[in-house]
């Protein structure tokens, strides 16, 4: 079944999904806004791909000890990927009974969502806790994109990927535009902190932004973009944020009074939180 989902709102927007009788979706614990009385909500660790865990007689699970084994160590290796990356331990599902239901669900930032429609083909791979809810019928897993690439790249060493069929909505800071390196002979550079999501088959990077040398310090030090920027090649869909979650909280915090950046730019910047 697909989703019936809009997208509403303009400065800080939110997903009204109607669920058909018996049809689930999940989302990240914290991302819930509302629902109707038929929509059953339930607190699970692990996501789809695990989500019999601990219930007796689940699909899939292979049936006795070692089915139930089986289910327990996924979660358990699913719940440690998402604690090693920081995110949220545990998924809310939410499942209409008797009939239609309507949920909501809102990111946590100023700034747009984003449907995206899985067809089995490619995975998708987005920024970590741009995920905000999906179908029942895809699956959630996080993706390391090297630790050279991660080390020099900040926001791109760890990754949130989704397979399989079905919507997964996604949200990001300020605007969005959409991009496809292909159209630009290829290759796009970018701020670290400004990729939302990208389509599998474009290839992420991170390159030092010029060489040991006096521009090349110039534009880490004084350019606000510190040592690296991202690099996205190959053809595919690049969604990209006008906003980063440093430049919001750098924002707020000199607007109380408090920035300690002063012209050293990225090189120095003052990290929130």
């Amino acid at each position: 079944m697909t989703l019936q989902q809009q997208i509403v709102g303009n400065a800080m927007q939110m997903a009204v999904c109607t669920l058909n009788p018996g049809q689930t979706v999940y989302c990240e614990a914290g991302k819930f806004l509302f629902k109707t009385a038929n929509v059953t909500m339930e607190t699970r660790l692990g996501g789809p791909g695990t989500r019999n865990s601990g219930q007796q007689g689940g699909a899939g699970g292979g049936g006795g000890m070692g089915g139930l084994l089986r289910q327990a160590m996924g979660t358990a290796m699913q719940v440690g990927q998402r604690a090693l990356a920081g995110e949220s331990l545990a998924f809310q599902y939410f499942t209409a009974a008797g009939g239609e239901g309507t949920v909501g669900f809102a990111g946590v930032l100023p700034g747009e969502m984003r449907a995206l429609e899985l067809n089995g083909s490619r995975a998708w791979f987005a920024e970590k806790d741009a995920f905000v809810a999906a179908e029942e019928t895809v699956q959630f897993g996080i993706a390391f994109a090297g630790g050279r690439q991660g080390m020099s790249g900040g926001e791109g060493f760890i990754l949130e990927k989704f397979t399989g069929h079905g919507t997964v909505i996604i949200a990001g800071a300020g605007n969005f535009i959409d991009l496809n390196p292909a159209d630009f002979g290829g290759r796009i550079e970018v701020d670290t902190g400004c990729i939302v999501a990208f389509e599998e088959g474009i290839q992420y990077g991170v390159q030092r932004i010029g060489g040991l040398n006096r521009q090349g310090i110039m534009n880490a030090v004084f350019g606000g973009e510190g040592l690296s920027l991202a690099t996205l090649e190959g053809n595919g869909r690049v969604i990209l944020q006008s906003m980063t979650i440093e430049g919001l909280a750098n924002a707020l915090k000199k607007a109380q009074g408090g920035d300690k950046q002063g012209p050293t730019g990225g090189l120095f910047s003052t990290h929130v939180g």
